[in-house]
């Protein structure tokens, strides 16, 4: 299924808007602007690609906030969108926010299938806890 263009290029306009927010240390303003596309995506919003970019820059954005419990979130639900489940990205900050609200044998989980698709690399500009975690189990 496809957007119509007038509503894809308003959301695709309002992550830019976030993209450049975050970039800018700004990610209360983010979140508001990604929010704001997500409510622009039809029901049932997890068929639409977009939601998956969406929900994932919704979710890293609180990661960065700490607020790790929405983090979760949103994650989960990018993980449910179309190729959510095999985004590495989406695999790896979803681990490590089940490892910040303690979940450790769920993030074990992510975190070990991020690092099966994308290998160490993903891993690299990470905290190194977060590796440490997997390691054993390498």
């Amino acid at each position: 299924m496809e957007l119509n263009d007038k509503v894809y290029n308003q959301i695709v306009q309002l992550c830019d808007i976030g993209n450049a927010l975050i970039e800018k240390g700004q990610v209360d303003k983010a979140i508001e602007s990604y929010t704001e596309a997500l409510d622009l995506v039809p029901l049932p919003k997890n068929e639409w690609e977009t939601s998956t970019w969406i929900y994932t820059a919704l979710g890293d954005s609180y990661f960065y906030n700490g607020n790790y419990e929405l983090a979760k979130s949103h994650l989960y639900n990018a993980l449910n969108c179309p190729d959510g489940a095999s985004n590495p990205f989406i695999l790896l900050r979803l681990g490590e926010s089940l490892f910040e609200c303690g979940e450790l044998d769920k993030a074990k989980e992510y975190l070990l299938r991020a690092y099966m698709l994308e290998g160490y690399k993903l891993f690299f500009d990470e905290d190194d806890k977060y590796f440490q975690l997997i390691m054993d189990m390498i």
